[in-house]
């Protein structure tokens, strides 16, 4: 919508939502096109939950991998997935109505590029599984927004409520696992955004089983890895990365950043989708503790979905912050609001990567000053 004055502004709002001017404007060349336009975008943020469904059920029926050998009939897929037939027709067609899968003249579906792609991310399968906790702190959604008490995404996190709550080894490794598989992208992202050369030693706090480490130390073979984390996770962690091959210049330290004052010792700090998990008291005592143990120079590397702030960006303001609201422990900020947080922490030189993908992860540098 162009800028306008307020009265002008809102004379146009009435406008278009007058079911006469509508049915008008859709009879007009000009404004035919864009009434189409904004009456598909429309539906598709309607149709948005079924659309969500069907990707769920394609997923966990495996459909997508049934397909990588090539087409097939829908009987044959039917039976594979014990799937009456009938309804089985419909879930292929909506798939490929979503662009996932590929109706052949023949009545035959196969893999699309888009299905195929699905495959090959990092972690999206397992991630798609899990809305299912999401989806159902959301049936009631009013209640959501009133109340959000009692959510299965809290209980499903349970380390961000400190080191107390992540003692179960099957819980924990659940969602380890699940972070690590997610952090590939991240990492891959982030790396390119930024360039670590100069760095000698590289603490990566809350970093998880220790994926992004992983890409640095193969992106990087002189630096020195440090690793933060829960105890319980480090057990993950220490596995991950001496298969890889970093025994030699790894450390590892147990301890909550809650909790527990962070090591001296590095000349740059991670962050990787790590501030979202917490609130804004957390989030401050933790970057005060990240600038207290680094030397005066030393790098800060925050890299987390970010919200579009002023300009809300869709997969950030909805996606993400809707999963922290659901965590009931943190928040997707701004670059502008994680810049606030960084200058009262003392930070210098901050600066701002937007992610060429926002939905997997934008980068803040800064120095300690």
């Amino acid at each position: 919508m162009p800028r306008l004055h307020p009265f002008r502004r809102g004379w146009l709002l009435r406008l278009a939502a007058s079911r006469r001017f509508q049915v008008w404007a859709a009879r007009i060349p000009g404004l035919r096109r864009i009434a189409r336009a904004e009456g598909a975008a429309l539906f598709d943020v309607v149709a948005g939950f079924v659309n969500a469904q069907v990707l769920m059920a394609l997923v966990e029926l495996r459909v997508l991998h049934l397909l990588q050998d090539g087409p097939v009939t829908v009987p044959q897929i039917a039976g594979l997935c014990a799937v009456p037939p009938e309804r089985m027709q419909v879930l292929l067609q909506a798939g490929a109505g979503l662009g996932l899968l590929k109706r052949h003249r023949d009545g035959h579906f196969g893999l699309s590029l888009r299905g195929a792609s699905l495959l090959g991310v990092p972690g999206l399968q397992a991630m798609i599984l899990h809305h299912r906790a999401l989806y159902a702190d959301l049936a009631n959604p009013v209640a959501f927004w009133r109340d959000g008490r009692d959510t299965q995404l809290a209980q499903f996190w349970p380390y961000v409520f400190g080191a107390a709550g992540a003692v179960d080894p099957q819980v924990t490794a659940t969602y380890s696992e699940l972070m690590a598989e997610s952090q590939v992208l991240v990492a891959e992202d982030t790396l390119r955004m930024i360039s670590l050369t100069g760095v000698t030693r590289l603490m990566d706090v809350g970093g998880g089983t220790g994926a992004f480490l992983a890409a640095v130390g193969t992106a990087y073979p002189q630096v020195r890895l440090d690793l933060f984390d829960l105890p319980v996770v480090l057990e993950g962690a220490q596995q991950r990365l001496v298969a890889s091959g970093f025994s030699d210049r790894l450390t590892l330290h147990p301890g909550s950043f809650r909790d527990d004052p962070l090591p001296v010792g590095a000349d740059a700090i991670s962050l990787v989708r790590v501030l979202y998990d917490h609130d804004d008291s957390t989030v401050a005592r933790l970057l005060h503790a990240v600038h207290a143990v680094l030397p005066v120079g030393g790098r800060l590397i925050i890299s987390e979905p970010m919200s579009g702030g002023a300009a809300p960006h869709r997969a950030t303001d909805v996606y993400f912050a809707v999963y922290t609201l659901a965590m009931q422990t943190g928040r997707t900020r701004s670059a502008s609001e994680i810049s606030d947080i960084l200058q009262a922490a003392g930070f210098a030189s901050i600066c701002i990567h937007v992610g060429f993908r926002p939905f997997i992860t934008s980068v803040i540098t800064a120095i300690r000053a």
